[in-house]
């Protein structure tokens, strides 16, 4: 086995034991949590069960007016993006049809072999 085939597996196996470790932190942060949540709320158990029911059971129409806002804002880029690329490549054409309309007055009265290095010169800046 050569030492590249090793580097690709060690960076796997470091990418997976780095995975391990946050899966473990979150896990150990949200029962820290909890158990504090618990010991210090200034309300009953019961009062506090009440209180997470209803909020779970608001959770889907809170998820459902967030993924409605996140397809608006999603929508109204996707438009934008699609308008900018519209001017930039309109813009392009432009300019290509302008120098190929140079270009053709230019060169109509001249044989292809006629062309100077200044005139090849004076081609190239045009593209730049």
């Amino acid at each position: 086995m050569s030492l590249k085939d090793l580097l690709p597996t060690s960076r796997w196996e470091r990418e997976k034991k780095e995975r391990k470790q946050v899966a473990i932190g979150a896990t150990i942060g949200l029962t820290v949590g909890a158990v504090a949540g618990v010991l210090l709320a200034p309300k009953a158990g019961k009062e506090t069960r009440e209180d997470l029911a209803k909020s779970i059971q608001e959770l889907p129409e809170k998820a459902k007016e967030l993924s409605a806002k996140t397809q608006g804002i999603l929508s109204e880029a996707k438009e934008k993006i699609a308008e900018e690329t519209h001017k930039i490549m309109s813009g392009a054409i432009e300019q290509v049809s302008e120098i190929k309309d140079e270009l053709a007055e230019e060169t109509h009265f001249q044989k292809p072999t006629d062309i100077t290095e200044v005139q090849v010169n004076a081609f190239k800046t045009k593209l730049k």
